[in-house]
């Protein structure tokens, strides 16, 4: 999704962008990131830490795993409709369509109903595909295994959800190649991209009325010292909600920067890094200073992501849980990738403390964390509402890894009980929610790595 510009920049301020030479040496570089240094705000982390250790150590490995065909497709309705108002406008530009994949290539494993994870059911390939979603067990299916779909299907319907998740047996939901249809700019902006964001932070940021964000369309700015001061009077939980959506926002911002259309002509698109744009949503003064603070969030969402990875580790390692495609060679080869990133990120040495939140009185802990969740939640039935279609694909996907790594973080428990084998009625993860978790978490990994890219571009700047 797209974000509206800056609004009001002034001409002197866009020649600096667009033509060279305007700025000092340096000057460029310094604008975008001179803030973005050292410890994080709510946070024992420093940003250096977190380049160097995922742009050397992780994301060549995630990268890799994300290419492998159990995390390249993903099952999506697209034609959900929005539930909040009526809109039936769509992106009708080329670049805002999905193709979804023909159902003969998808790989076997996938496509036929291996969406849980216990040894046996894996086994049981086609048997729980016609199982109704509300319980309904095909008659064939041994005992243990028909518990353990039961299981399943209440897990899946049960409160600890953080997203409102596609109906993956709906006509309507198709398979995506997520390689075949990435993230990237596909000019959807403007008052429809606008009317998107502008609901999540007006209203499901925890944020009253009359406290109006920095650079909100249409109204007046203090610099955003009214805002600030209430976020910073707020408790951490909301204060982190608040971060975590402006993280996903900065990240989603950079994506599109990244991988902007150049060039289109007849014979041949181009797609790569578009400063300009990049300037417009994190420049320093174009953005009246909210720019840098904007990246300091994505590094925390990039914290709560890695956290939640670290955390998993457990559910993965059992001997019963297999990523299974169908090409056995592959998939053991897969685990043992997946594992390696698991550890690699359990090993990060300044982890975020997740015991912060929903701390003090039981009571009022529980009540927040409800809140947190719903309105969690309410943000994943927005994204049925973005008239881009391949905007709308990233943005439930991104959303529901996200929810999924809070689900994780909400779950310490849980997954500390788990029995080394055997269904884990406590805590369960649907390939759904595989997918997107590490897929979310590496689009975040990709918007770090885009940002060393994007320095050393300004740097050179002359």
């Amino acid at each position: 999704m797209a974000a509206g510009g800056a609004g009001g920049i002034p001409l002197l301020l866009l020649l600096v962008l667009v033509v060279p030479g305007v700025l000092p040496q340096g000057a460029a570089e310094r604008r975008c990131f001179c803030q973005v240094t050292g410890y994080l705000d709510d946070c024992t982390c420093d940003v250096e830490t977190i380049d160097a250790f995922n742009n050397y150590k992780l994301f060549p490995r995630l990268n890799q795993l994300l290419e492998s065909d159990y995390f390249r497709y993903y099952k999506v309705n697209l034609k959900k409709p929005c539930p909040f108002w009526d809109d039936n406008s769509h992106c009708g530009m080329r670049d805002c369509a999905v193709q979804p994949c023909p159902s003969d290539e998808v790989p076997d494993g996938i496509r036929s109903g291996s969406y849980k994870y216990s040894e046996e059911a894996n086994n049981r390939d086609g048997e729980c595909e016609e199982a109704e979603r509300l319980g309904a067990v095909d008659d064939s299916l041994s005992t243990e295994t028909r518990e353990a779909v039961l299981q399943w299907t209440r897990h899946d319907d049960s409160s600890e959800s953080f997203c409102e998740a596609d109906d993956i047996y709906s006509p309507d939901a198709e398979y995506v190649d997520l390689l075949l249809n990435p993230e990237r700019y596909t000019g959807y902006k403007g008052p429809d991209a606008w009317k998107i964001w502008n609901s999540i932070y007006e209203e499901n940021c925890f944020k009253p009325q009359n406290v109006k964000r920095p650079l909100a369309s249409g109204r007046g700015d203090d610099g955003g010292h009214t805002f600030y001061k209430w976020l910073k009077g707020v408790c951490v939980e909301k204060r982190a909600f608040y971060r975590l959506i402006s993280g996903l926002h900065a990240s989603i911002n950079i994506h599109l920067s990244a991988r902007y259309l150049l060039q289109d002509t007849w014979s041949e698109k181009r797609w790569g890094p578009n400063v300009t744009e990049f300037q417009q949503r994190f420049d320093e003064v174009l953005t009246r200073g909210e720019g840098p603070r904007r990246l300091k969030n994505l590094y925390f969402l990039y914290l709560i992501e890695l956290r939640a990875l670290s955390k998993v580790l457990p559910f993965f390692e059992r001997p019963g849980f297999r990523l299974y495609t169908g090409n056995e060679s592959q998939d053991v080869e897969m685990k043992d990738l997946l594992l390696e990133i698991l550890h690699l990120a359990k090993s990060f040495p300044l982890h975020f403390d997740e015991n912060s939140f929903f701390a003090g009185n039981k009571k009022e802990a529980a009540k927040l964390k409800e809140e947190f969740r719903l309105h969690f939640k309410n943000i994943s039935k927005i994204m049925d509402c973005v008239g881009c279609f391949k905007c709308r694909l990233w943005g439930k996907l991104q959303t529901q890894g996200l929810g999924t790594a809070l689900k994780i973080l909400f779950s310490e428990n849980l997954i500390e009980k788990m029995p080394e084998s055997g269904p884990s009625y406590g805590f369960q993860l649907t390939r759904q929610e595989i997918v997107a978790l590490f897929n979310a978490f590496g689009r975040v990994s990709t918007s770090v790595k885009e940002l060393e890219n994007f320095r050393n571009i300004l740097q050179n700047m002359r």
